[in-house]
């Protein structure tokens, strides 16, 4: 070896540590999808409570969503008065999961969520249903929780009576 070539490599190595390189500790991927999986149990045991605040418990307060037919939103306040809304127009409204997927990264800090749930409602009284993909980011903070910075909702398939 060359002499600097044994402190480069040294420095590095340090660098791939820092960074959640290959020298690093192993990420528990399992664990990291856990945890994302609680936090979207808990979105939806808020939604389903019709309770704004646990519905966007997990949001990034600048975070990005996106809607069909609906221009693009920004905030964790605009969205919480958006389940507001929707919560009071339809006491119906209801969200259960279907199958779900967890994507972690290597550097266990990041982690894209994707699902399909079946979303109820009802429309002049009469009880609906429709399948809908969902899929977010989720980030690690600094403190260790989970939040979306963004998440777009697509429904698969028309609105039809249950």
């Amino acid at each position: 070896m060359f002499p600097g070539t044994a402190v480069r490599a040294l420095l590095t190595a340090g660098l791939l540590v820092a960074l959640g390189g290959p020298a690093g500790a192993a990420v528990n991927k399992s664990g990291v999808a856990a945890q994302v999986k609680r936090a979207v149990a808990a979105t939806v045991a808020g939604i389903n409570a019709h309770d704004p605040a646990r519905a966007t418990a997990f949001e990034a307060e600048d975070v990005v969503f996106m809607e069909p037919e609906q221009p693009n939103a920004f905030g964790r306040a605009s969205d919480l008065a958006g389940f507001k809304k929707g919560f009071a127009d339809d006491p119906a409204w209801r969200v259960s999961l279907v199958e779900e997927h967890v994507d972690v990264a290597a550097s266990g800090d990041l982690a894209i969520y994707r699902s399909i749930y079946n979303e109820d409602s009802s429309k002049d009284g009469v009880p609906m249903t429709h399948k809908v993909n969902f899929i977010a980011e989720f980030r690690r903070q600094t403190d260790g929780s989970w939040k979306m910075p963004w998440y777009v909702v697509s429904p698969l398939e028309r609105s039809h009576k249950k």
